[in-house]
C-alpha cells in the first residue's frame, strides 16, 4: 500500500514582475520519501521551496501539506512542516538553548528539553548552548537550524542547501539526520548543488530548469529515459539536460 501523500503541489507558478520564476509545477512527496530538488542557478528551486514553506505567498496553484491547504489552513499547514534555509538567521538576542525552547513551544512539542540536549550533543553545539545568535558562525547557525527543525517533530522538512558552512562532521550528521527523518516517516524535500549527495540520499529527483520541471523520477528512471540506459552519474545526466540548448520539451 502506498504511504500517504504529505506534500501535494498542483500548478504552482510564481512571477516577480514580468519574470516567470516557477511555471506550472506539479509534484507529490509521500511519507518517508526523500525528494532531491536539483537545477542550475536561477532554475526556480529556492522560489519553489519558499513558496511551499509559506515564506512567499502563493500566487497561482494549490499546495497541501499533511492534507492542509496552505491558503485556507495556513496555521495547520505551517505547523506540519519545518524549514531549513541556506543561510539560517536565528534570533540574535536568544541563546542556542532558548532558540530550541522557542521552536519547541511554537510547535507545541512536549518533553522538548531531553531532545534538545541530545541534539546539541549530536551537532557539537553543547558548548555553545548559552551563546546568543549573533555570536554564531555560519556553520553553527546551520547546525542550529537543523536542531530547530528536528525538535519541531514535523511531517515535512524543506531544505535549501542545508550543508553550506558545515564542517565534515556536521555534513555527516546532517546526512544521518535526513535519513532518520525519512525512516521515521517524515517527507523530505532536499535542494542541493552537491549532486553526489543527492544521488546517495534521494528516493526520487526533480530536475528544474528555467522554472519548469524537466524530469521527475528515480535516478534509474533518469538513466533509462534520459541517458539511454547508461550507468551515468546524476551529474552527467544533469549536465546533459540543463546545458545550452536543452529545453523542457526536449526531455519530456
Amino acid at each position: 500500500m502506498d504511504s500517504e501523500v504529505v506534500l501535494d503541489v498542483q500548478g504552482l507558478s510564481r512571477k516577480f514582475g514580468e519574470q516567470l520564476a516557477v511555471d506550472e509545477l506539479c509534484l507529490q512527496v509521500r511519507a518517508g520519501e526523500i525528494l532531491g530538488l536539483v537545477g542550475p542557478n536561477g532554475a526556480g528551486k529556492t522560489t519553489t521551496l519558499r513558496s511551499l514553506a509559506g515564506i512567499l505567498p502563493l500566487q497561482d496553484g494549490d499546495v497541501r501539506v499533511a492534507g492542509f491547504d496552505v491558503r485556507e489552513e495556513e496555521l495547520q499547514a505551517k505547523g506540519a512542516l519545518a524549514w531549513v534555509p541556506d543561510d539560517a538567521k536565528p534570533f540574535e538576542s536568544l541563546t542556542v538553548l532558548e532558540q530550541l525552547e522557542f521552536n519547541a513551544h511554537l510547535y507545541k512539542t512536549e518533553h522538548w528539553r531531553d531532545r534538545a540536549e541530545a541534539l546539541l550533543e549530536r551537532f557539537d553545539l553543547s558548548e555553545k548552548r548559552d551563546a546568543i545568535g549573533s555570536e554564531l558562525s555560519r556553520g553553527m547557525r546551520q547546525k542550529l537550524a537543523l536542531c530547530c527543525a528536528w525538535i519541531a517533530d514535523p511531517k515535512l522538512v524543506l531544505m535549501d542547501e542545508p550543508l553550506l558552512g558545515l564542517d565534515p562532521r556536521g555534513i555527516r550528521e546532517a546526512r544521518l539526520a535526513i535519513r532518520e527523518w525519512a525512516d521515521s516517516g517524515v517527507a523530505v524535500v532536499l535542494s542541493s548543488h552537491l549532486l553526489e549527495w543527492i544521488e546517495a540520499l534521494a528516493d526520487r529527483i526533480l530536475i528544474m530548469d528555467r522554472g519548469q520541471a524537466v524530469f521527475t523520477g528515480t535516478i534509474d528512471q533518469a538513466r533509462s529515459d534520459l541517458a539511454g540506459g547508461s550507468d551515468g552519474s546524476l551529474e552527467e545526466i544533469f549536465l546533459s539536460i540543463t546545458g545550452p540548448g536543452a529545453t523542457a520539451e526536449s526531455v519530456k
